[in-house]
């Protein structure tokens, strides 16, 4: 217990003091999370408001897929990631394995699904309203569309933010495309496994502590968003 508590009165004092190694890590996280959380809502919410308005052969099926990958394991996406991208792979020539980039690919394919079906329930929802106006007005289905963006951006936000979480906390897949690369690579989550592993105690309980206050702020966020929406005042 006695190096339990040393660990953690190293842990903050690092963090008091802005540890550099800290800082740097967390910054990085933040970095490729926050890009491939961009990236992601750019395809997932048109494509949750497109499979909103829009019929078309297969529609059922591309839903049941997209609510079927939310489960799909990281570890396997950094796998097929890592072939696509490695010297024999079809886009290995690019030469982008094991940089914040294949990372940002990784976190793209795996948080997705999860922003597309959680958007795609409320973006539904909210076309059942609008169904008749929107037909009534002549509108067409870019505008049907920018609409319903528009109109359910808040639940669109905590579909985002529930992304988020989901790409801080993720280190199968940016352990196998990313390589824990120090000062190039790591980031939270591998951090922490690597210094777990190397029994440094302090910096790995630091960049738990970070790591878990990042998630709490995610969580207390969506909380909020949801309480604010049900009550009507945003």
């Amino acid at each position: 217990m006695s190096e339990l508590w040393d660990g953690i009165t190293q842990a903050f004092w690092l963090i008091f003091t802005l540890d550099a190694d800290l800082v740097e890590i967390t910054l990085r996280s933040l970095q490729v999370t926050l890009t491939a959380l961009l990236i992601a809502c750019l395809i997932a919410l048109p494509l949750a408001a497109v499979l909103s308005v829009r019929r078309f052969p297969f529609r059922r099926i591309t839903i049941a897929v997209l609510n079927a990958l939310m489960g799909l394991p990281p570890v396997v996406v950094g796998l097929i990631v890592y072939i696509f991208l490695s010297r024999s792979g079809p886009f290995g020539v690019f030469g982008i394995l094991f940089t914040p980039t294949a990372m940002i690919i990784a976190q793209v394919i795996i948080i997705v699904p999860l922003i597309a079906s959680i958007a795609h329930q409320s973006l539904r929802d909210l076309w059942a309203e609008y169904h008749d106006l929107l037909i009534s007005m002549n509108t067409t289905q870019g505008q049907r569309i920018r609409t319903l963006l528009w109109d359910s951006r808040r639940a669109l936000l905590t579909a985002a933010l529930a992304g988020f979480g989901r790409g801080i906390g993720e280190v199968g897949a940016i352990m196998v495309v990313g390589g824990n690369i120090d000062h190039a690579t790591r980031v939270l989550t591998t951090a922490i496994a690597l210094e777990t592993g190397k029994g440094n105690f302090a910096l790995a309980l630091g960049l738990g502590f970070v790591l878990i206050a990042l998630a709490i702020a995610v969580n207390l966020t969506i909380h909020w968003l949801s309480h604010t929406e049900r009550e009507g005042r945003w």
